[in-house]
């Protein structure tokens, strides 16, 4: 079903949560399945979270049609795409180019990380340990253990972990393939991002662009949603400056959202299909304000500290929970509700559940099951 798309320079217009939403899930390619390819959905994304290897290639899975793992690890294997850490100090999935441009801009960030770890690096000379590691993973990519032995060989009263910190926020490291590709990995080995790209990071840029880059993927949104989704801050100035060529809106707590003008914004009523996200899928990390796709009843039931689940969307909002297990030929994806989903929700959820093992797994057997709900409230 076509989505119906309201546009207005109303600037004391009020989107409600549900438009939130739907203009949210129209951007992030989960209230239709997009044509387009994978390499084109990395960046129009902004980058895939990939803190572990398998989430980047679930990510595309639900919001691609026709999508097969294969295409992103051709991607990774060919380097048009490259893991590495970016957005909120955590790994991502990027194209190249974006590899190129977004670390540049983000590195003042990466830098004041140390500050964490200053105890742990008295006596270093950090200038020195950036042109230490950057010779040892150019010489060759390097495992994380080989790169902090050889560290910790040069400064010795070091903290070890604290070395290799240093090392992976003062330079753009990537990780090499194999590890993250689809059915083959292998242990996490760094080099630069100009080593295995073969060419030079552009000089870092102002954020405008980004900016209306994230819009166009996570709004309409507020300058607090983007610092969060960036781990950037001082972006007020920025909107401001973009503020002319800008719609703004506010939501149901009054705080001023801004958007493009050119970008859809559905009816609330569209229809939104049931979506099977991996952990730390980057619409549910987008905003400071969650609430337009996690209802405040489940907030924080997606994950515990640094631990996150899979997540089912049910209408457009987190609804429910879900793993997979393998025994033999046969996987198991169980679904854990997390408030009672009703006989067609169900039997809908079910449909994704079955067409997402059907693409993501090579098993001969499936088998979907709902654990018990338990209302913890």
């Amino acid at each position: 079903m076509a989505a119906k798309t309201h546009r207005t320079a109303a600037h004391s217009a009020v989107l409600s949560t549900r438009a939130l939403n739907r203009a949210t899930l129209e951007r992030q390619l989960l209230l239709r399945r997009s044509a387009m390819g994978a390499e084109d959905a990395v960046a129009h994304l902004v980058g895939l979270q990939a803190q572990n290897t398998r989430p980047p290639y679930f990510q595309l899975a639900s919001r691609l049609a026709g999508f097969d793992p294969a295409d992103l690890s051709r991607l990774m294997e060919s380097r048009a795409v490259v893991r590495i850490v970016t957005l909120r100090s955590t790994l991502h999935t990027h194209t190249a180019e974006d590899a190129l441009t977004l670390r540049p801009l983000v590195q003042p960030a990466r830098e004041r990380e140390l500050t964490a770890f200053r105890r742990g690096l008295v006596g270093v000379d950090l200038d020195r340990l950036a042109a230490l590691s950057r010779e040892l993973v150019e010489e060759r990519p390097r495992p994380v253990k080989e790169l902090r032995a050889e560290l910790l060989a040069r400064w010795p009263d070091a903290d070890p972990l604290a070395l290799t910190v240093a090392a992976r926020c003062l330079l753009p490291l990537v990780q090499v393939t194999p590890r993250g590709l689809w059915g083959r990995s292998g242990q996490v080995a760094l080099t630069t991002v100009e080593s295995w790209l073969g060419r030079s990071a552009e000089p870092a840029s102002a954020p405008d662009a980004l900016v209306l880059r994230y819009l166009r993927a996570f709004g309409p949104a507020s300058v607090k949603d983007m610092q969060a989704w960036a781990g950037l801050t001082r972006l007020k100035e920025v909107f401001e400056r973009l503020r002319p060529g800008l719609l703004t809106f506010r939501d149901g707590n009054g705080v001023e959202l801004f958007d493009v003008p050119d970008a859809p914004r559905p009816d609330p009523d569209t229809p939104a299909p049931p979506r099977f996200l991996p952990e730390f899928d980057n619409v549910l990390l987008g905003h400071a304000d969650r609430a337009r796709v996690i209802p405040p009843e489940h907030r924080g039931r997606n994950g515990v500290g640094n631990q996150s689940y899979g997540t089912v969307l049910v209408d457009g909002f987190l609804r429910a929970l879900w793993r997979t297990d393998r025994a033999g030929g046969a996987v198991t994806l169980t679904v854990q509700p997390l408030d009672r989903l009703g006989r067609a929700d169900r039997a809908d959820v079910t449909r994704e559940a079955v067409r997402t093992l059907s693409v993501m797994t090579d098993a001969a057997d499936h088998d979907v099951r709902f654990a018990a709900f338990v209302d913890v409230g």
